[in-house]
């Protein structure tokens, strides 16, 4: 299995130019969002989608 976030805009689209690594863990991919948020946040990104293997895990908004 493998992870990676989906960078989306509030309306759930998805932004082109923003990538996330590919991570080998739910955990890894957690704790890099965990260290990332603010930056993606910053250039735009409203939400997140956690997929693993294409299928979503979950959504999360990107606010304080």
């Amino acid at each position: 299995m493998s992870y990676v976030w989906r960078m989306e805009a509030e309306n759930g689209t998805t932004l082109a130019g923003i990538d996330s690594p590919v991570h080998l863990t739910q955990s890894d991919a957690e704790s890099w969002i965990g260290e990332q948020w603010r930056e993606l946040a910053q250039a735009g990104v409203a939400q997140v989608s956690l997929l693993s293997d294409g299928t979503v895990i979950y959504t999360m908004p990107l606010s304080e």
